[in-house]
């Protein structure tokens, strides 16, 4: 899925990109993209694209006094291009034509079709279920005592820090890189961090994600490219070598994500249990 560094790089092209254009049509390919019916997607002809935003990992895409919030699930894809998609298209979900003759699409890898939009009034999007249960931004991070507060819970950290009700736009990719940023295991608890171990957390989360966007500025041009050049250091590097130790980097899998880590800093020279190993021995 789509992050917090990935959702803000695309706002950021596409409300440069789109701001200030009229919409020709909008329409919805994916039967079951659309959440809302009233007003309907239609309704956005001939209005002006206001900007482009987002809250956690959702964008916002503002005509005025409406919004189109999406949430792009773990396949979807908002993207601008030049030409305009075949209504065959099994992988477009909705199509926002503009006036130039580009058109923003909403795109979906796979058949499982869990990407979904909902047209709102745009005083009514932080008022929606989807968007009001979120915590606060991870970047810029919360304030420090905000942040000891929030993750104050007898719950692991990996876990913890990717529930978007605790703090919103931190996934999979990026739990990883700033746990193993900030020497903190993914199975410590949230209620048993020391004082330090908190700021050097909260300063992990600033640091890996402000970097990032960093990056996604020089590399990201005007055309956004269906994944992003995540620039990854630990997640997806498993049984390479830590980039500041050394040491071998291990991995937990579960039944859906793994997680990565370096024993010698983040657990104590322990090399966590295999999920997968335990399953096959029941």
């Amino acid at each position: 899925m789509p992050e917090l560094p990935e959702v803000e790089i695309t706002a950021r092209r596409l409300n440069r990109e789109l701001s200030g254009r009229t919409v020709e049509s909008a329409l919805a390919p994916g039967m079951v993209t659309m959440k809302t019916f009233d007003p309907p997607l239609d309704a956005l002809a001939s209005r002006e694209i206001t900007g482009v935003r987002r809250a956690g990992k959702m964008p916002i895409v503002e005509f005025g006094d409406l919004s189109l919030l999406i949430h792009l699930m773990s396949a979807g894809r908002l993207q601008l291009f030049d030409k305009r998609a075949s209504l065959r298209d099994k992988r477009s979900r909705i199509l926002v034509r503009v006036d130039d003759g580009r058109e923003l699409r909403l795109r979906e890898f796979g058949t499982q079709q869990r990407a979904w939009g909902k047209l709102l009034p745009t005083d009514k999007v932080d008022e929606d279920e989807a968007v009001a249960t979120l915590g606060p931004e991870a970047w810029p991070a919360p304030p420090l005592e905000e942040f000891a507060e929030l993750i104050d819970q007898p719950r692991h950290l990996h876990p913890l820090l990717r529930d978007q009700r605790v703090i919103a736009g931190i996934g999979r990719s990026w739990v990883d890189e700033i746990l193993w940023e900030a020497e903190l295991s993914p199975f410590a608890h949230g209620n048993q961090l020391d004082e330090e171990q908190v700021a050097r957390l909260h300063g992990a989360i600033d640091d890996v994600l402000g970097r990032t966007l960093a990056h996604y500025e020089e590399v990201v041009g005007d055309s956004l490219p269906d994944k992003a050049p995540m620039p990854l250091k630990v997640h997806r590097h498993t049984g390479e070598p830590c980039p500041r130790c050394g040491e071998t980097l291990c991995a937990v899998f579960f039944k859906d994500h793994v997680t990565t880590y370096c024993p010698a800093e983040q657990t104590g020279g322990r090399v966590l249990k295999d999920r997968r190993l335990s399953r096959l021995l029941k």
